[in-house]
């Protein structure tokens, strides 16, 4: 039931859908602002933020959390979570600071196998029934063991082309922002403007029909795990070419952050909805939350602490948004 008080905002010369699509990114809306907040404090505090190279520092971390995010905004969309992507990007910095490096054609090869592994994990999911919260969970210990296996400890070398990648600082804008609004574009147009985002988001919100109109639940729900795929594995190289090398734990946080940056971005638990411009803007806020920390000096003890109370009362606000909108 939509709140008499937002019917009367809302202009009344929309249609129906078209006040339903507002309502929707109404959250992402509410996140963009948290965001140019934030990105305020910050460069209030550190004035050399709002310059190029100030810029480019900022967010070259953040980009591997945004495209991270947008995958599991895909899987979301679907009504499924997964809760091993921090791992599977931890196991891509290994693999790129090794095999990648060493032997490209392997390393590549490597690469899709472990994309089409996330295929291979939806088709479980789907023919097995098997929750995917279940299944992703286990095959994140699946990751972190490969993981271990090809790069112990932390170390190797990132290929040369990711290292220039990272080292290249134009001056009239910041790098990162290419990656993430080209990925995210990307993302959106695939999901909002082809056929297999339209399968992709009914699966989604409802099965039922999907497999009545005659496409196959089954193939729409691969076809997602391996979008998901391709996009862990693009978060990976961008993590590789930040850190230098490989590390199997990099990445750890990066799967309850993700999540929180999806819901933050107008996301739902329940499937349904993509807002890849929400999910991009709730990744770089949440980003944006540890550079705050820092520039306030606060201990590092201290640190996870207050960026978990942050999230957490982002999510209210969000959870309290919805509730308006219902």
């Amino acid at each position: 039931m939509t709140s008499p008080t937002l019917e009367r905002a809302l202009p009344e010369r929309l249609a129906p859908g078209d006040r339903d699509r507002l309502k929707r990114q109404v959250p992402a809306g509410v996140t963009l602002l948290a965001f140019i907040a934030m990105l305020v404090v910050c460069g209030a505090i550190q004035p050399v933020i709002f310059s190029a190279t100030g810029l480019n520092l900022v967010l070259s971390s953040i980009v591997p959390l945004v495209i991270a995010s947008l995958a599991q905004m895909v899987m979301m969309s679907i009504g499924d979570i997964d809760l091993g992507i921090g791992s599977f990007v931890g196991l891509v910095t290994a693999v790129s600071a090794t095999t990648l490096s060493g032997t490209p054609l392997i390393g590549v090869l490597i690469l899709l196998a472990l994309i089409a592994g996330y295929g291979v994990l939806g088709a479980l999911v789907h023919l097995r029934r098997v929750p995917a919260l279940i299944a992703t969970l286990g095959a994140s210990f699946v990751w972190y063991g490969l993981a271990l296996f090809v790069l112990p400890t932390p170390g190797g070398t990132a290929p040369d082309w990711l290292l220039a990648f990272a080292a290249w600082t134009p001056s009239a804008f910041p790098a990162p922002v290419l990656p993430i609004l080209v990925i995210t574009a990307a993302i959106w147009a695939v999901l909002q403007l082809t056929p297999v985002g339209a399968r992709v988001r009914a699966l989604g919100s409802n099965a039922a029909v999907l497999e009545r109109s005659g496409r196959s639940a089954l193939r729409t729900r691969i076809i997602t795990y391996v979008i998901v795929g391709v996009l862990a594995v693009l978060a990976g190289l961008s993590l590789s070419s930040q850190i230098g090398g490989g590390d199997p734990t990099s990445a750890n946080d990066y799967t309850l952050i993700s999540v929180a940056a999806v819901i933050l971005g107008g996301g739902s638990f329940f499937g349904g909805r993509a807002v890849a411009w929400g999910s991009m803007v709730g990744a770089v806020t949440l980003g944006l939350v540890s550079v705050l920390l820092s520039l306030l000096n606060l201990s590092s003890n201290v640190q996870p602490a207050v960026e978990g109370g942050i999230v957490i009362a982002a999510l209210a606000g969000r959870l309290l948004v919805g509730k308006v909108l219902r």
